[in-house]
């Protein structure tokens, strides 16, 4: 037996165990470059339909007309003539001399989670969700408080002490905007969160409800 008929027949029970791992959806083919035609030497698995003798594809050719020059072709994606999705891996077969003479290609039907996949997209579509805000979960109201006055002073870039009167101003505008000031206790904590007195927190807070009010 030649070295390459050798190393052929050594990777036959290599498919059978890629294939017996990934189960039916999988199909794991030895091919011979030496023989276009009737490429396939090995195979485990029916996801192309092909058996022993078989040909190969138009990218087994490509491979081919490369020669040794070619390349590990890796997650590529192919849909057969009746429909099926197709992951695929071919990996060339070399001789000790790097000459390319084969290849052990795995091939995995993936239609079904094609078709999961547009379903669960369809599902989960509720619009855009690039600029979909960060919100905080939890059982601790005030965490979340405390989480809302943080997302403020990241926009403003600026550490507590440094804000002017308007922009103190417009902190506790949006925070009431946002409901903050509706959660018991809100005002001493937001006070204590940013440095002020209780009663200057008060205060902001009576100017802003009197514009709405106005």
């Amino acid at each position: 037996m030649s070295e390459r008929d050798a190393i052929l027949a050594a990777l036959a029970p290599v498919a059978d165990g890629i294939a017996a791992t990934l189960g039916s959806f999988c199909e794991v083919v030895v091919h011979d470059f030496r023989r276009p035609d009737a490429s396939v030497v090995a195979i485990a698995g029916t996801v192309t339909g092909r058996g022993v003798g078989g040909a190969m594809s138009e990218i087994g050719m490509g491979l081919l007309a490369r020669g040794d020059d070619a390349e590990d072709q890796l997650n590529y994606v192919t849909r057969t003539a009746s429909g099926k999705l197709v992951k695929s891996s071919t990996m060339l077969v070399r001789d000790s001399a790097g000459a390319v003479f084969g290849a052990l290609c795995v091939n995995l039907d993936v239609t079904a989670l094609g078709q999961l996949r547009t379903l669960v997209g369809e599902l989960a579509e509720v619009g855009t969700t690039a600029d979909a805000p960060t919100t905080t979960f939890g059982d601790d109201v005030d965490a979340v408080v405390d989480a809302i006055v943080d997302e403020h002073q990241l926009r403003l870039n600026k550490p507590w002490a440094a804000l002017s009167r308007d922009e103190r101003l417009d902190l506790f505008r949006s925070l009431h905007q946002r409901g903050v000031f509706a959660v018991r206790r809100a005002v001493p904590q937001v006070a204590a969160r940013i440095g002020i007195s209780r009663a200057s927190a008060y205060t902001y807070l009576a100017e802003i409800r009197a514009e709405g009010a106005s």
